[in-house]
C-alpha cells in the first residue's frame, strides 16, 4: 500500500526537500515535485528524489500552446519521471501533443514512458467558484467528468480529481485509467486548509483512487514520519 502515497514536497528549497526526505526514509516510495520547490530547484529536485529511491510525480500542470506542452514533457521525460501533469483545460490539440511527446521521448531516451495525467478541476474551488469565477455554468461533477473524457480521448493515461468524484469517474472510465487524487486529510485531522473538496485516505482508496498524494498532513506534522506511517497503515486496513 506505500506505493500508492506520494509525499507533496511543497518545500522552498533542495535542503527542505533533503530534511524531509531523510524523515520519510524507509517510509515512503514516491514524492510529488510541484512548482514550488521545483522553481526554487529546478531538476536537481527531481534527481535528489531518485538518488533516494523515489518515484517522482512531477506535478508542473503544463498548460500552453501543443509545441510549447510537448517540449516540456520530452524535458521531463527525459528526467525519468513516474508520472506528470498537463492541464486537461488545454484542449484536445494540447494534451494529444503531451501524450505523443511522452512516448516519443520514452523512447528516445530509452526510459520508462511517464504516467501522463490531466488535471480537472483544482481541489480549491468548489461549484460556486467554478461559476462565478471560471464562468463554467455545470457541477463540478459534471465538469471534472467531461474533462475526464477529453483526456483519455486525447491519449492521457488517467487524470487528477478530487475525492469527491472518483466513483463517478471509475464508473465511467473503467479500472484502466488512472485516478489520482489530492485533498487527503486523515480521519483525525480536523480543518481542510485551503482545499474544498476532501476526504480521508481510506474513502479515497475506497471510491476507486490509485494514487493518494498527501502533502501538509505529513509534512506538517511533528513527526512526518509517524504520520505517514499512520497514512499507511489506513491504507492497508482498507484492504
Amino acid at each position: 500500500m506505500r506505493d500508492r502515497l506520494f509525499v507533496a514536497l511543497d518545500v522552498d528549497s533542495l535542503e527542505d526537500a533533503g530534511r524531509l526526505l531523510d524523515q520519510l526514509e524507509d517510509v515512503v516510495t514516491g514524492v510529488k515535485i510541484g512548482t514550488q520547490l521545483f522553481t526554487s530547484a529546478g531538476p536537481a529536485a527531481v534527481e535528489r528524489a531518485h538518488k533516494r529511491g523515489h518515484r517522482v510525480f512531477l506535478d508542473l500542470k503544463f498548460h500552453d500552446i501543443p509545441n510549447t506542452v510537448a517540449g516540456a514533457v520530452r524535458s521531463a521525460a527525459r528526467l525519468g519521471v513516474f508520472m506528470l501533469t498537463v492541464h486537461a483545460a488545454g484542449g484536445l490539440q494540447m494534451m494529444r501533443a503531451a501524450a505523443e511527446s511522452a512516448a516519443q521521448a520514452a523512447r528516445e531516451f530509452g526510459v520508462r514512458r511517464p504516467i501522463c495525467l490531466g488535471v480537472t478541476v483544482l481541489t480549491s474551488l468548489d461549484r460556486r467558484a467554478l461559476e462565478r469565477e471560471l464562468g463554467v455554468p455545470a457541477s463540478v461533477d459534471a465538469y471534472v467528468l467531461r474533462l475526464a473524457e477529453a483526456a483519455r480521448e486525447a491519449g492521457l493515461d488517467g487524470c487528477v480529481a478530487s475525492p469527491q468524484e472518483i466513483r463517478r469517474l471509475r464508473l465511467a472510465l473503467g479500472q484502466r485509467f488512472a485516478i489520482v487524487t489530492p485533498g487527503i486529510r486523515p480521519a483525525a485531522m480536523t480543518g481542510a486548509d485551503d482545499q474544498k473538496r476532501v476526504a480521508t485516505p481510506r474513502a479515497a482508496l475506497d471510491a476507486g483512487a490509485d494514487y493518494l498524494v498527501v502533502g501538509r498532513p505529513i509534512t506538517g506534522a511533528a513527526d512526518p514520519k509517524g504520520a505517514a506511517a499512520a497514512i499507511i497503515a489506513e491504507l492497508t486496513a482498507a484492504t
